[in-house]
C-alpha cells in the first residue's frame, strides 16, 4: 500500500467516504469522552458521595491518559502496523468504560477514567496516522480537514446528548453510551479497516528507534515551529473552556442555554474553517494555510482582549469566534506537515503534537485559574499570550522551511 494524490492503497475510492468518516469518529474519542459526561458531574457528585472537586479530577486524569496514551500508541504503531495497536487501544476504551459505569467509589472512576483515557489515545493518534500513511501531504491534510469536521459534531451534540441520558438513565447511562461506543467502534475497525502500514513499509525499526524519534523532533527547530504553532492554538480553545462559564453565566449573566449557543456557535466555527481548509489547501498550499491560521488566530485574540477591556461582549464573542475557528485549521494543517517531515514514523510525530496539544491546553487551563480576577480578565490574556506564541511558532517554521 502507498501513499498517493489519489484513493488509499487497499481501499476503494467508493469507500473513502466512509473512511473519512470512521476516521473522524475515531478522532472525535477524546471530546466525546469529556463532553458527554459533563452535564451529569454533580450528579456523579451525589451518587457516589464525593466532593465535586474530586469529581472534577476525572476531566484532569482523562486529559493526562489521554495524553500519555498518545505518546505510547505513536511509536508502538510505526513498529508493529497501525490495526493491532488500534483495536487493543480500543479495547482498552471498552473495559474502562464499563468500569466507569459499574463504580462505586470515586476512586475508582477516577482510575477507570485513567485507563480509559490510555486507550482512547490510541484511536485519536492512529487515526490522524491512517491518513498519513495512504494519501500524499496535500490530500491528507484535505482528509484530516474533513476528519475535524466530524469530530466538531462532537462539543454541538454531546452537551446535549448528555443530558438526555441523565434524564432518562442518571449518570451512569453516560459511561454505557461510551461503552457502547466503544464497542461499536471496536467492530467497525475489526471489520472494515485494513492494515495502512505493512511490515514493508516499516524499514525494520525496532521499538526502540521507534521512541528515540522523539528526541529528533523535539531537537527540530522546524517540528518545534509546528508544535507551538497548533499546540498553542488548542490551549487558547481550553484556555476558552476553562474561563468561559465563569465569564459569560457567573460575570455578565448568560443563561445556560445562552452559554450553550455561544459553545455551539464556536463548534460550527471549527466546522466552516476545515470545510474551507479542505478546499483552499490544494491550491494555497497548507505552509500558507498554517501562516493564514495563525495570524487569524492572533487578530482574534487582540480584539478578545479590546472587547474585554472595554466590557464590549459582542466584540468578545466575536474575537473567540475567530480564535476557536482557527484550532481546526492549524491542527490539521500542522500535524499534516509533520508527519510528512517524518514518514517512518508519522505515527510518533501525530502522537507528539496530540500530547502537545492536551498538554499545553491543561496549563492554559491551569494559567486561567491561577491568574483568575473578579473582571474575567484572565481568560483573555492568556488567549493573547497563547495565540502570540502560536505566531512566534509559525514564524520559526517559516524560517527553517526550505520550502516556504
Amino acid at each position: 500500500m502507498s501513499g498517493g494524490p489519489g484513493h488509499p492503497g487497499g481501499v476503494p475510492a467508493r469507500q473513502e467516504g466512509g473512511l473519512v468518516l470512521l476516521l473522524g469518529a475515531l478522532v472525535a474519542f477524546g471530546p466525546l469522552s469529556i463532553d458527554l459526561y459533563l452535564p451529569a458531574l454533580p450528579a456523579i457528585a451525589r451518587g457516589l458521595d464525593a466532593t465535586m472537586e474530586a469529581v472534577q479530577l476525572t476531566i484532569t486524569v482523562f486529559l493526562a491518559g489521554f495524553s500519555l496514551g498518545m505518546l505510547f500508541y505513536g511509536p508502538l504503531s510505526d513498529r508493529y502496523g497501525r490495526r493491532r495497536v488500534l483495536l487493543g487501544g480500543i479495547g482498552l476504551f471498552v473495559l474502562a468504560s464499563l468500569a466507569c459505569t459499574l463504580a462505586q467509589a470515586v476512586e475508582q472512576l477516577l482510575l477507570a477514567r485513567f485507563l480509559q483515557a490510555l486507550g482512547g489515545g490510541a484511536a485519536s493518534v492512529l487515526a490522524r496516522a491512517v491518513v498519513r500513511d495512504v494519501y500524499a501531504e496535500t490530500e491528507a491534510i484535505r482528509k484530516l480537514s474533513l476528519m475535524a469536521m466530524v469530530t466538531a459534531v462532537a462539543p454541538l451534540l454531546a452537551p446535549l446528548l448528555g443530558s438526555v441520558l441523565l434524564d432518562l438513565c442518571g449518570w451512569r447511562g453516560t459511561f454505557a453510551a461510551l461503552l457502547a461506543w466503544g464497542g461499536l467502534s471496536l467492530l467497525v475497525v475489526g471489520y472494515r479497516l485494513p492494515e495502512t502500514l505493512p511490515a514493508s513499509r516499516r524499514g525494520g525499526l525496532s521499538l526502540g528507534s521507534a521512541f528515540a524519534a522523539y528526541g529528533r523532533l523535539l531537537r527540530d527547530p522546524l517540528a518545534l515551529g509546528l508544535l507551538l504553532a497548533g499546540g498553542m492554538s488548542f490551549a487558547a480553545m481550553f484556555a476558552y473552556i476553562t474561563g468561559g462559564p465563569f465569564y459569560f453565566i457567573a460575570l455578565h449573566r448568560f443563561s445556560p442555554l445562552a452559554f450553550s449557543l455561544v459553545f455551539a456557535g464556536n463548534a460550527i466555527g471549527i466546522f466552516c474553517a476545515n470545510f474551507l481548509n479542505s478546499r483552499l489547501v490544494r491550491s494555497r498550499g497548507p505552509r500558507a494555510m498554517v501562516g493564514a491560521g495563525s495570524l487569524l488566530g492572533f487578530a482574534g485574540a487582540l480584539a478578545l482582549a479590546a472587547g474585554s477591556a472595554a466590557e464590549h461582549l459582542p466584540t468578545v464573542v466575536a474575537g473567540l469566534f475567530v480564535v476557536v475557528s482557527m484550532t481546526g485549521l492549524l491542527g490539521a494543517n500542522c500535524v499534516g506537515l509533520l508527519m510528512t517531515r517524518y514518514p517512518q514514523n508519522s505515527g510518533a510525530a501525530a502522537a507528539l503534537f496530540g500530547a502537545s496539544q492536551f498538554g499545553l491546553g491543561m496549563l492554559a487551563s491551569a494559567a486561567v485559574s491561577y491568574l483568575h480576577d473578579p473582571a474575567g480578565g484572565s481568560m483573555a490574556r492568556v488567549i493573547l499570550a497563547v495565540s502570540t506564541l502560536s505566531v512566534a511558532g509559525c514564524l520559526l517554521f517559516r524560517r527553517m522551511d526550505t520550502r516556504s
